[in-house]
């Protein structure tokens, strides 16, 4: 019997409640969990499996981020048509040079490469071609483009994230751990064809390509010339002296969990630098009073700590770090309009050209222009500004020739203006 579709109203009458939508199958693994690659034996099958496999390739690799000082792989999965999932350790191995080899040269398809292109590269594994899927993601300007929300929105199904944040440097790995991870690849390859086809439709395969290509360049974020300067709470630190006593704890915090591998906020909490750089202790003893210095952690490095404390408070007044930090680059735009209001001037108008551009061919702004980019242009200009001059810049800076293409004529003319 076929029941009319009735909504429930609230008991004002005039408001009604909405269905709650059904959540997505999940995904489930096609074939057995496969046993995790640990033995020369078991890698040469491995390679023999993947070169026997046809087209791409997908890969993803787990980390232990919050665990871990480095950032190498603790597991690397590899998936490919006809080959299966396979569950390789790094950590068994000097290197991944023979998967290298069985990859002969085809396409990977990673998400988030950005992520994962390091720790593949620490072990040997370098891609020719690639496609990120999260990259494509966002050109595509979809509103979520996470793993999990792309296997949603393509395939209907849901996938689990519950083990992301897990210490993958463990040993042995648990079963459910390996079955999230083994999940993590199960359907890259058909994800990765329903979106190129929709780069296609969108016009915009082209420009992916441009994107793909460069991320073969990749060599990590910019080194920061001043990283202490991440410390959580740094604002609370109030003048030269506890900066400067706030930078000779995390170098030497940074020192210890080097040596050590271990995550820096398990040494001693950016928390804990600001109490002991804002309040710091006489003497050893006081040191030892302190509540902070009750958990194991930061114990075991009291005298690490103390020394650290007495070389801040005995820097000369010269060698103490500067309230803001230096940089090469412009200041923060907030500060434009007092130190260069024509620049200020310059910056509206170009973010407006990004933000037209961007609607027009529906793209996040980021992902047409970078916004330090932008910022550079604005305050320092080419001396003879040109569709011509301002493209040289952009690609200078690293901007893409698509992006050149959409950016540089009407650029050019908010600089002028």
């Amino acid at each position: 019997m076929t029941v009319p579709d009735q909504t429930p109203e609230t008991p004002g009458g005039d408001e009604t409640i909405e269905p709650v939508a059904p959540e997505a199958p999940r995904l489930q693994l096609r074939d057995p969990l496969p046993p995790v690659v640990d033995t020369r034996a078991a890698l040469d099958d491995t390679c023999a499996r993947i070169m026997a496999g046809t087209g791409p390739i997908a890969l993803d690799a787990e980390r232990a981020s919050g665990y871990r000082y480095s950032q190498r792989a603790y597991l690397i999965q590899v998936r490919r048509e006809g080959s299966g999932t396979h569950l390789i350790d790094p950590t068994a191995f000097d290197s991944l040079v023979p998967l290298d080899t069985a990859f002969d040269g085809n396409e990977w398809i990673l998400h988030a490469a950005t992520q994962d292109l390091m720790c593949l590269a620490e072990v040997g594994l370098y891609p020719e071609h690639l496609f990120d899927t999260e990259l494509a993601g966002r050109l595509l300007n979809l509103p979520r483009v996470g793993l999990a929300a792309l296997v949603e929105h393509y395939l209907g199904l849901s996938l689990a994230k519950e083990f992301s944040a897990a210490d993958w440097s463990t040993r042995p790995l648990p079963d459910p751990w390996l079955v999230y991870a083994a999940l993590d690849v199960e359907v890259l390859v058909e994800l990765r064809d329903l979106i190129d086809a929709d780069l296609q439709k969108a016009g915009k395969r082209e420009w992916a390509a441009e994107e793909f290509e460069s991320l073969l360049l990749f060599q990590g974020p910019p080194e920061r010339k001043e990283p202490w300067r991440r410390t959580s709470g740094l604002h609370k630190a109030r003048g030269r002296r506890a900066l400067g006593i706030v930078r000779e704890i995390w170098q030497t915090r940074d020192e210890i969990a080097e040596d050590r591998d271990t995550t820096p906020g398990r040494i001693l909490p950016d928390a804990s630098i600001l109490e002991l750089a804002t309040a710091p202790p006489n003497d050893l003893n006081a040191l030892k009073s302190l509540r902070i210095m009750r958990n194991r952690g930061p114990r075991r490095f009291m005298s690490e700590w103390f020394d650290a404390i007495e070389r801040g408070l005995a820097l000369d007044e010269a060698l103490l770090p500067t309230t803001n930090q230096r940089s090469d680059g412009p200041p923060p735009p907030r500060a434009w309009a007092d130190k260069n209001p024509i620049a200020a001037e310059r910056l509206g108008r170009c973010r407006d050209v990004v933000q037209a551009v961007a609607d027009q061919h529906d793209l996040p702004t980021e992902n047409l222009v970078s916004p330090q980019l932008v910022r550079n242009l604005a305050w320092e200009p080419p001396a003879d500004v040109s569709s011509e001059t301002v493209a040289a810049t952009l690609r200078l800076q690293g901007a893409r020739e698509w992006q050149i293409g959409l950016l540089a004529d009407q650029l050019a003319e908010a600089l002028t203006a």
